[in-house]
């Protein structure tokens, strides 16, 4: 084998390692992003879900459930003994 044979098989050597080490990186990069995707993903969902429960079990639950019975106990069309059991009934779907 020539010295330039052996040059150039050195060349195609480190080529290949760098190929690999770059290859190697790029997918513990993607490997990585992608937990970071799904724990922020998940991570979201819980904090929206959170927000939601407290929201539904708060005051705006109950002050939203309030506002509808008052709006009823204005309508016309119904008897007012109907209206007055649509409006009880709402209240008492407040937590």
């Amino acid at each position: 084998m020539t010295e330039e044979d052996e040059a150039f098989n050195e060349i195609e050597r480190r080529a290949k390692q760098r190929k690999e080490s770059v290859m190697a990186a790029v997918h513990t990069l993607t490997e990585y992003q992608r937990g970071y995707e799904n724990g922020f993903i998940d991570g979201m969902q819980k904090q929206t879900q959170s927000d939601v429960t407290r929201i539904m079990n708060g005051g705006i639950r109950n002050d939203t459930l309030e506002e509808v019975a008052q709006h009823i106990e204005k309508m016309k069309g119904f008897g007012q003994d109907t209206i007055s059991s649509l409006a009880i009934y709402i209240r008492g779907l407040k937590k």
